[in-house]
């Protein structure tokens, strides 16, 4: 299973909730995130609704145009939480009981979750198609597994954000990095004063010509971002494919370059007031205490933040 095969992805989130709008998919962005830095092409989104037959449909599109599939959500106890029963009979696996889950479910009510009468139907979370990878939940009753299907798989994982996050985290990451010996690793450079239109201009020929490392620009809120990825067995190796184009870049841009992988501005400043032993105060008027909240919003800034005047007045 160990390869240099770059695979692809497709998100298939499952929710009639996240159709409705009632939720929003956050799920997407952090999985997104999560494919990138391993190397994982993701070309489609998909959300449907809580409905076996078109979870189905979905679902042999993705197979057929995806390496991998992630479902999320529809692992609970409910009657509409469909996604393993769903998947496991489109792939023509049986449903399987695991007595082990079985048992995790029932101390994590016993611990966690006392005050809560646990019902039968919280068991459903404890069956898996057949010859599955489970994935453990350390926050939540609902594990997640995987489903390894001529050369695809297929992995399904809780739709709440926490749950996602976490899964993401111990199961989901270690799994997927077995696949491939190489990752994908980026270094952001933040710009302030020039517009992605002349940046892009100055640096187009570059662009274009790059294949790995690749340099893109990102519009940001009053700013924009380049960054420059490299695809390598680790981070040293990627790191020196991207110092060059980075030295290239800064010739070109100059000072108009305030920071790379600072952050924001704010923490660009908080770092070089603290690194110079300076420290600041600020009095405002129509910005009614954005530029304070900023600051703020930064740990440790109290080191060089003194306080703030925000008087909304001409007198």
């Amino acid at each position: 299973m160990y390869n240099n095969k770059t695979y692809t992805a497709e998100i298939l989130a499952v929710g009639t909730e996240l159709l409705l709008g009632n939720t929003v998919n956050t799920n997407a962005k952090d999985i997104s995130r999560v494919l990138s830095e391993l190397g994982i092409n993701v070309y489609h989104h998909t959300v449907v609704g809580d409905n076996p037959e078109r979870l189905k449909k979905a679902a042999q599109i993705a197979i057929e145009r995806a390496d991998i599939i992630i479902a999320t959500g529809g692992l609970g106890p409910t009657h509409d939480d469909i996604t393993k029963e769903t998947l496991a009979e489109l792939f023509g696996k049986k449903m399987v009981f695991n007595e082990d889950v079985a048992n995790k479910i029932r101390n994590f009510f016993k611990k966690r979750l006392h005050y809560v009468v646990m019902t039968d139907n919280n068991f459903r979370q404890a069956e898996f198609p057949e010859d599955s990878i489970i994935l453990e939940n350390d926050v939540g009753t609902a594990p997640g597994c995987v489903m390894e299907v001529n050369d695809k798989y297929i992995i399904m994982i809780p739709g709440p954000p926490r749950e996602c996050r976490s899964m993401l985290k111990t199961g989901v990451i270690p799994y997927l990095t077995k696949l491939s010996n190489s990752q994908l690793y980026s270094h952001n450079l933040h710009i302030f004063g020039q517009g992605e239109s002349v940046v892009e201009a100055k640096l187009r020929d570059l662009m274009q010509k790059l294949t790995n490392p690749t340099l893109a620009p990102y519009a940001q809120d009053g700013e924009m971002m380049l960054r420059v990825t490299a695809k390598a067995g680790s981070k040293e190796k990627a790191d020196a494919m991207i110092a060059p184009i980075i030295k290239i870049v800064q010739d070109t841009l100059g000072d108009v370059i305030y920071g790379i992988d600072t952050g924001s501005l704010e923490n660009t400043a908080a770092m070089l007031l603290e690194e110079n032993k300076m420290t600041i105060a600020i009095a405002e008027s129509c910005t009614g205490g954005l530029i304070s909240k900023r600051l703020t919003d930064i740990p440790g800034v109290s080191k060089i933040f003194n306080g703030s005047f925000i008087v909304y007045s001409n007198f």
